[in-house]
């Protein structure tokens, strides 16, 4: 595969297009392929066939099971010890069963990257539990002190708080840890004991964190050393953005941040704050928590702030920052459709986009972003919308908007590859000449 799955390096930026399962799937068939040429090179090509595997949906987790313990019995060699990177992501009614994945980890020791996004089905009632697979000990079975795990993403099954099981495997796992991804299936309510009981783990090579967490367990992360940190993006499962937690994590860590990615839309905060009583009034200094910022990462669906008109910050919490030199910028291609849902008149007429270009055009503003020199779309699809063989004339006439105004202020456009976007490609794509 183009590029390498098991490159680590390739992963540790945000700004990363992640590997998408019709490459993985594409893949695979060229080394069946291979596999099916004769016996000699069914053989040779075993380590490659098993190097990389994705989960879709359960019956593969049990499948993978099945034939790694058959394997143990026939007294054949385990396919399980080819097996670098086990990547997991299922539809909701289609997780794996947590014993599947057990025993898929227990023949794999060579795991070097490990990603379960909300993938394992786990009951929760006592009785039925096998407790070799309960949420706990499915974790464990990754902590080793020979770990070779460079890339690890977790979801926290248990009702109990993130922390209380995960922090001891994690102290196993922490030497070689480039990348660390926690999210976790429920907010749990908060309690007063969680930052004096968690245990304070070391990281001493991480440098990208991913956290889908609640207020206080990003209060007890706060006292985690991470000396190499730089690049981090939080989503706050109970949107405590104003909570101690969310403080004391950026206070301890923010100096040491250079990307910065915010999952929560503006929108969604804005909608939540409305929704409390009474509203929360504190700003949040999230520039000056991180003042050697260098690259952001934001959603396009921002909320018009009516109390400045004029101005359309790219994120509620981060309205300015003054060494800001790169912002990203995702589900463009969401906003587009949208935007042009809610004025379907004429195909040809850009006007149903003026809030996107008047909000793109307000990072461009030289008092809130002095140092800004790059602007990136990250979606695949807004791409494809831009430059495909059906390209419609409003959304050529759009980009050539924004790429006008991003001249005006010598900012480079880019696209998710980080190709410069030039009025060229758009001409080639059809837009009419005005």
């Amino acid at each position: 595969m183009f590029p390498d799955p098991l490159d680590i390096s390739l992963g540790l930026s945000f700004l990363e297009t992640p590997c998408e399962v019709a490459e993985y799937y594409a893949a695979m068939r060229v080394k069946r392929d291979l596999a099916l040429v004769s016996k000699a090179w069914n053989r040779y090509i075993q380590e490659y066939l098993y190097e990389f595997v994705w989960i879709s949906r359960a019956s593969q987790a049990k499948a993978l099971a099945w034939t790694l313990l058959t394997e143990f019995i026939d007294g054949k060699p385990s396919s399980g010890q080819w097996i670098r990177r086990l990547h997991m992501e299922t539809p909701a009614l289609k997780r794996c069963a947590t014993d599947d994945i057990r025993t898929i980890l227990d023949y794999a020791p060579h795991l070097v990257i490990y990603s379960d996004h909300h993938a394992v089905r786990c009951t929760r009632y006592q009785e039925f539990n096998d407790v070799r697979s309960s949420p706990e000990q499915m974790v464990s079975a990754l902590a080793s002190p020979n770990s070779k795990l460079r890339r690890l993403s977790l979801t926290n099954y248990s009702d109990d708080p993130f922390p209380y099981h995960m922090s001891p495997m994690l102290k196993q796992t922490a030497a070689n840890l480039e990348y660390l991804e926690l999210s976790s299936s429920s907010v749990p309510g908060a309690s007063g004991q969680t930052r004096t009981r968690a245990l304070v783990v070391s990281l001493p090579v991480l440098q990208s964190l991913k956290l889908t967490l609640d207020n206080t367990t990003f209060a007890v992360i706060a006292k985690w050393k991470m000396p190499s940190l730089r690049n981090v993006s939080v989503v706050s499962s109970d949107f405590g953005y104003a909570g101690q937690g969310f403080a004391y994590f950026f206070a301890a860590h923010g100096k040491k941040i250079h990307q910065l990615e915010l999952g929560h839309s503006s929108s969604l905060i804005v909608e939540h704050n409305l929704s409390l009583r009474p509203r929360p009034i504190q700003q949040i200094p999230l520039a000056e928590w991180c003042p050697n910022l260098k690259e952001f990462i934001c959603s396009a669906d921002a909320e018009w702030n009516w109390q400045s008109p004029d101005w359309i910050a790219p994120h509620v919490l981060l309205p300015a920052h003054p060494h800001l030199h790169f912002i990203g910028i995702r589900d463009i291609d969401k906003r587009l459709l949208d935007d042009a849902a809610s004025f379907p008149s004429d195909i040809e007429d850009d006007a149903a986009f003026f809030p996107l270009v008047e909000q793109i055009s307000s990072l461009l503003f030289n008092d809130a972003f002095p140092s800004l020199r790059y602007i990136r779309d990250l979606s695949r699809a807004s791409h494809s919308m831009r430059v495909g063989l059906r390209s419609e004339a409003r959304i050529l006439k759009f980009w050539a908007k924004i790429l006008a105004r991003c001249g005006e202020r010598k900012v480079w456009l880019e696209d998710f590859r980080g190709v410069n976007i030039t009025i060229r490609d758009l001409k080639r794509a059809g837009l009419p000449d005005t």
